[in-house]
């Protein structure tokens, strides 16, 4: 993916309409990207990225789910996904403790695509090749933006 001067935007009214969005962009995604997947609870994070693992061909929308609780997942069925949900943790120590820098080091090596719940929380730990897509939640349906992220 190449950064755009303007974010990429698109709307999903329905739930199989953000799984379509994100097999779509999962589709368009090469390895070595990290992308901090933003929004309020509830706005649709994690199915987004069931359908952007699906699309990128690493696990089925149905096997994926929130990783709150045990922080990472991973999907290798095809190629290679490190979904991670940084709710639960509260500094910079505690991110690297999950294994971070090794997980950086393979996304950056090209091996694999991170998706990363609640990462805005930590500006400072995200690569070059980091993008952000914030999920704004609105009357009757979500705005998805996509656009180049932070940069250590």
């Amino acid at each position: 993916m190449v950064p755009q001067e303007r974010p990429a935007t698109w709307i999903a009214r329905t739930e199989e309409e953000m799984l379509s969005l994100g097999r779509a962009m999962g589709g368009s995604l090469e390895p070595g990207c990290v992308l901090l997947l933003e929004g309020e609870m509830g706005a649709g994070k994690t199915t987004l990225a069931k359908g952007m693992v699906e699309g990128y061909g690493s696990a089925s929308a149905e096997d994926v789910s929130s990783p709150t609780f045990p922080i990472v997942h991973e999907y290798r069925a095809g190629r290679i996904v490190y979904h991670l949900d940084l709710y639960r943790l509260a500094t910079e120590q505690e991110v690297r403790a999950i294994g971070l820098d090794d997980l950086l080091d393979a996304v950056e090596a090209g091996d694999a695509l991170m998706l990363v719940e609640w990462g805005e929380r930590f500006q400072r730990l995200w690569p070059r090749n980091t993008w952000r897509v914030a999920i704004t939640v609105r009357e009757e349906d979500r705005e998805v933006k996509m656009f180049p992220g932070p940069t250590r």
